[in-house]
């Protein structure tokens, strides 16, 4: 009577687990950066939180005569407590830390999140242990349980992708994952006070204590084989999720969506595994079954994980991205059956079966960990996706073969099953080039991709992909991100808003521009006649290879007068509180991809007031977003459209015409004049800029004009929201 409580309960308790990993991660992304080595480090602090806990409830679940529901009540009635109050100790901590050295994140983010992660790793090995005593049957148990919680996990992604992050946003969020701990804890623990006791009969509790049936005995396989198995189980698993997002998110321009759902897929996948192992396991297994099992298992992911991301570039043609998540939940299903059939084979089904079970859960974790820090930290800077796929390939293939042809008799047959594997890898190789070719055009353009198109440029790092068109058109992350050009005669990139600054601000003499890019509005910016001095913050260092290439503006990085820093733009400006410039610009991406709104909030608006000057200005990119309007024009009381640029201020903005044009005709790139004016067509253009500083909107029911001043703006937009962190304006809808 008891087990189908404990898995229902266990399959809800899964729900707020992902729900909280994908609020706190983004949470301390928002205080630590979104730089790839702090990203690396979050998500490692709740790997190691998870291993230990699991170290913890081994640990206990020696324990024979202690009552699991009530104890399994308690953790997660103690995981919702924390839950509710984490945003605000995480904000307190950001307010103290915020801007501190690596070393420092990774300690802050661990113990942010130790309490809860102990809490949630040690639940497995505890419920194991319970639930042994009772089936003697391990790889059962395991399956079981790791099958409901983990599809919990999976529909509680689903539900963050598809309504709750945008309906409640983070502390809403939060608010339901405490509900739901709150509500399996108590169910847990009444459930245990109105009967449902779990202690055995005395003759169950007899038969717990004599020697295991035959088919969950310990020593089916050695103990550290299967430590090795299921660590490197890990170590595959995790890399190909990683480069799974890296083309998903690049498919996707980035959507915050795309990590949810992508994640949902992996979790359904290995949902789906370990349903397989409980079926197998439930029947009784050899060693040489299981073994041979694992092998199968290992080659089938190894191939259909190397075939996923091809698969998808082509398929995204013709379908939505969401259709091929099927290929990543087949891949990750394999792999997903593995833990549980290793579990159940080097596992004894006495009251050591938690313990056993914690320490290949940890080595589980430790692999999965190694394998996020050496591919996605340190491999992604020297090999592309395709070359890190034959990697994974040849690993892959390489751990099931060895186990695999370990359980063939004789010699010959032993030869002849590596032989199998090594042709499956001499095939996988081969292919590789023609597999992998164009993938990133495909995944960009869709079904508009014509065949024949490639990349001038594709940069592969740590730090996203970087691809540029024949036509110097930049595309970072999968979505537009300039051009490499700084003529306003023949304005393709609409530079006209850079070359504006000096209609509003007429001596911006030390300015901080957040992002480079291209590194066009960086050229422009710097050669304004009045700009002293540029400090330039972008979070890709691929942009620097780059642009040397580009004459247009490859002397920016020669300049004495710019400071280029690689970082997190709001964890640089936390990390220099006492520096102040006239201007922040700030050519902003797309309102609605990820992490946009690190850039667009109203308490990342309070954080760059902080850096400016008594009459200092922000200007940036609203990439037409009602919303970013009317959040700019609320916290700053003086503001200015210029066309989908937002200039905002303390001090009264006004347009001065003049000085605009004094300075258009003064302005030089590289010793080149913007405007020759002997010519007729430079003359014209520039008549048609300064005919923007002409009749700006006075009211929100007058026609759209290049110009506006804020009191306007914020009656326009009087029925949008206000972005904060907390609702990540756009990002999820």
């Amino acid at each position: 009577r008891l087990m189908p409580w404990l898995y229902a309960l266990f399959f809800v308790s899964g729900c707020p687990a992902l729900i909280y990993q994908i609020v706190w991660q983004r949470a301390l992304f928002a205080i630590y950066g979104i730089n790839v080595e702090s990203v690396t480090i979050v998500v490692t602090a709740f790997m190691l939180g998870l291993g230990l806990g699991s170290l913890l409830g081994g640990r206990i679940s020696r324990i024979e005569r202690l009552p699991a529901l009530p104890i399994f009540g308690g953790i997660e009635l103690c995981i919702g407590v924390y839950g509710l109050i984490s945003l605000r100790i995480f904000h307190i901590a950001g307010v103290h830390t915020a801007g501190a050295p690596l070393i420092a994140v990774a300690v802050l983010s661990f113990l942010l999140v130790l309490v809860p992660t102990v809490l949630m790793g040690g639940t497995l090995p505890f419920l194991v242990a319970h639930l042994v005593r009772i089936s003697k049957n391990v790889g059962a148990s395991v399956g079981m349980l790791y099958f409901v919680n983990t599809l919990g996990s999976a529909f509680a992604c689903m539900m963050c992708a598809r309504f709750l992050m945008r309906m409640m946003g983070e502390s809403g969020s939060v608010a339901v994952a405490a509900a739901l701990n709150g509500a399996v804890g108590s169910i847990a623990i009444l459930a245990w006070i109105a009967g449902f006791r779990e202690h055995l009969p005395d003759q169950d509790r007899e038969d717990s204590e004599t020697e295991p049936s035959p088919d969950s005995r310990a020593g089916l396989i050695p103990f550290p084989l299967a430590l090795a198995l299921v660590g490197l189980c890990g170590f595959i698993s995790l890399s190909y999720e990683i480069l799974w997002y890296r083309t998903y998110s690049f498919a996707t321009g980035t959507r915050a969506s795309a990590f949810a759902l992508l994640l949902a897929a992996y979790l359904e996948g290995i949902a789906c595994g370990s349903l397989l192992s409980n079926a197998i396991c439930s029947r009784g297994v050899s060693r040489t079954r299981t073994l041979r099992m694992i092998g199968w298992l290992a080659i089938g992911a190894s191939l259909f994980g190397f075939l996923v991301i091809p698969l998808m570039a082509h398929l995204v043609q013709h379908v939505d991205y969401t259709l091929t998540l099927p290929l990543v939940a087949l891949s990750a299903g394999l792999l997903g059956a593995i833990f549980p059939l290793a579990t159940h084979a080097a596992v004894p089904s006495d009251r050591r079966a938690g313990s056993g079970t914690s320490y290949l859960y940890l080595c589980n974790i430790i692999g999965s960990a190694a394998g996020t820090m050496l591919v996605g930290f340190v491999l992604a800077d020297f090999w592309s996706t395709r070359q890190i796929s034959v990697f994974l390939l040849l690993l892959g293939l390489a751990f099931g073969g060895a186990v695999y042809a370990g359980t063939l008799g004789g010699v010959f047959r032993r030869l002849a099953g590596f032989g199998a594997v090594a042709a499956l890898a001499a095939i996988g190789v081969a292919s590789a080039p023609a597999l992998f070719d164009t993938i990133y055009e495909r995944m960009l353009f869709k079904h508009d991709y014509q065949p024949g198109y490639r990349f001038a440029h594709l940069l592969e790092s740590r730090s996203g992909v970087i691809a540029v068109g024949p036509d110097a058109t930049v595309f970072g992350g999968g979505v537009y991100d300039g051009r490499f050009h700084t003529s306003l005669v023949n304005d393709t990139n609409m530079l006209v808003r850079a070359y504006a600054i000096s209609a509003f601000q007429a001596s911006p003499k030390n300015v901080l521009m957040i992002g480079l890019s291209s590194g066009s509005w960086a050229q422009v910016i710097l050669n304004n006649p009045a700009v002293a001095r540029l400090t330039v913050v972008e979070i890709n260092p691929d942009y620097l290879r780059l642009i040397p290439q580009y004459p247009q503006v490859a002397s920016i990085l020669n300049n004495s007068r710019v400071t280029i820093e690689i970082d997190d733009g709001r964890r640089w400006l936390f990390r220099h509180p006492d520096l102040r410039f006239d201007l922040v610009v700030m050519n902003t991406t797309f309102n609605w991809r990820a992490h946009a709104t690190n850039l667009l909030s109203d308490e990342f608006l309070q954080l760059v007031r902080q850096h400016l000057r008594p009459a200092g200005v922000l200007y940036y990119n609203t990439t037409d977003s009602g919303d970013v309007f009317l959040t700019g024009t609320t916290r700053f009381r003086y503001g200015l459209r210029v066309l989908n640029f937002l200039a905002v201020s303390d001090r009264p903005l006004a347009i001065d015409k003049e000085t605009w044009r004094r300075t258009l005709v003064s302005y030089r790139i590289d010793g080149k004049p913007v405007f020759d004016l002997t010519r007729q067509a430079d003359q014209k253009r520039l008549d048609e800029v300064l005919a923007m500083a002409d009749s700006p909107v006075v009211s929100p029911a007058a026609d759209s004009a290049a110009m506006e001043f804020a009191a306007t703006i914020r009656e326009r937009y009087r029925q949008m929201r206000i972005i904060t962190d907390d609702n990540m304006g756009t990002e999820w809808y």
